[in-house]
């Protein structure tokens, strides 16, 4: 397999591509933005307005978006030697990630916005912009990389370092998109304070600049707080497996599956032991809580599967990875009318519905599918 397209060694296939370079404003994107262009290749820089009200994005080290941010992708695109824009895409992200995101957890679910932001803004939205300006690539400073296969098909592998790596987020990419994505940063076996290093060494001013943490558009952290300010609140039971009620809650978007800490039950189980979120139902406004064995899942079935390549024509062993920092997990899956099913090897616990699951041939992403229900080893009552 060969790397493909922008790696720092020189032009895919020998060519000097346009490339719009995507830069947030942090080090990993001015890196992978000055790395291109060292590569030979014709690189603009563009800075995503996300926010209608760019002073709102960014508290200490969380968010991102804001004038400051700007600026600093600004700086650096000077420092780099590219020409710079600010495109405005608030509105789309509004529509895309931030409603998403609220419709998701009102219907129970667990949304991934990181994920939709990737497919939604920076390569479709940006993507199909760029292309229509006459760009060749967009590049971003996530830690992936695309590869071309013995066969001559693109592939989306994992990172260098599996320490970095952000393939998980990138899992939505067909191969259209993989044909004009490049990430500089993929190959590199270095730790982020090397990545520090290099930007201080090309005398970016981003060198010390602090990552961005959690959900940009929620910049303290809080989501419930985010979530109770556009959903309100509904106060609603919070019951055990048989339908006992143990408690109260404000809204059940504010728990997810697996929770443990703040459910406000009030009372020690019977058995002494912890208590766990086991679902979420958003027609009775009702949390059901039980043992963490509960939460055991040994298959699921999940939606809009989007493949890096061609589709899977039958069932297959594969990995999967269930979080953008979680492990792999062996399982069976088989496309099957527009749904995914998928077994697990061993059974494993906090799946819940609006997450995304995605399917690894060694270090190759398969593919990606948003979960729409889980099975249980022991199913928990469903209350309705």
């Amino acid at each position: 397999m060969t790397e493909f397209p922008g790696a720092p060694t020189g032009p895919r296939d020998g060519r000097r591509l346009r490339v719009l370079a995507a830069m947030s404003g942090g080090v990993d994107s001015a890196v992978a933005a000055a790395r291109a262009a060292e590569a030979g290749h014709d690189v603009t820089g563009v800075h995503l307005a996300l926010s209608a009200n760019p002073q709102s994005f960014r508290t200490g080290a969380r968010g991102c978006c804001t004038i400051e941010d700007s600026r600093d992708a600004r700086r650096a695109a000077d420092v780099i030697g590219i020409p710079f824009y600010v495109w405005d895409l608030a509105e789309r992200f509004r529509e895309d990630v931030v409603e998403d995101f609220i419709a998701e957890y009102e219907a129970g679910r667990t949304p991934n916005p990181c994920l939709r932001c990737n497919e939604k803004i920076k390569f479709a939205a940006l993507l199909d912009k760029a292309l229509a300006l006459g760009f060749d690539a967009v590049c971003t400073g996530h830690y992936a990389t695309v590869v071309r296969g013995d066969n001559g098909v693109l592939e989306l592998h994992r990172a260098s370092d599996m320490a970095k790596d952000q393939s998980y987020v990138l899992g939505v990419l067909d191969e259209r998109q993989l044909a004009h994505a490049m990430f500089p940063l993929g190959d590199t076996l270095t730790t982020k304070d090397e990545i520090r290093a290099e930007a201080e060494r090309r005398g970016l001013a981003v060198a010390k600049k602090p990552d961005s943490h959690d959900i940009c558009f929620i910049a303290d952290g809080d989501t419930q707080g985010f979530l109770s300010r556009h959903l309100g609140t509904a106060e609603g039971d919070i019951v055990d497996e048989g339908g006992q009620k143990l408690g109260t809650h404000e809204g059940a978007y504010g728990f997810t599956i697996g929770q443990r800490k703040g459910l406000r039950i009030g009372h020690p189980a019977p058995d002494g032991k912890p208590r766990y979120v086991l679902d979420i139902s958003p027609v009775n406004n009702t949390v059901t809580v039980g043992p963490v064995e509960a939460l055991d899942v040994s298959a699921l079935t999940a939606i809009k599967p989007r493949w890096c390549g061609a589709a899977p024509t039958g069932p297959g062993t594969y990995t999967a990875q269930l979080r953008a920092h979680g492990g792999e997990t062996e399982v069976t899956a088989e496309p099957v009318g527009g749904e995914l099913r998928v077994s697990f090897a061993e059974p494993v616990r906090g799946v819940a519905p609006g997450q995304a699951i995605v399917l690894y041939d060694g270090t190759r992403v398969v593919g990606s599918a948003t979960i729409a229900a889980t099975e249980r080893s022991r199913p928990a009552a469903r209350q309705s």
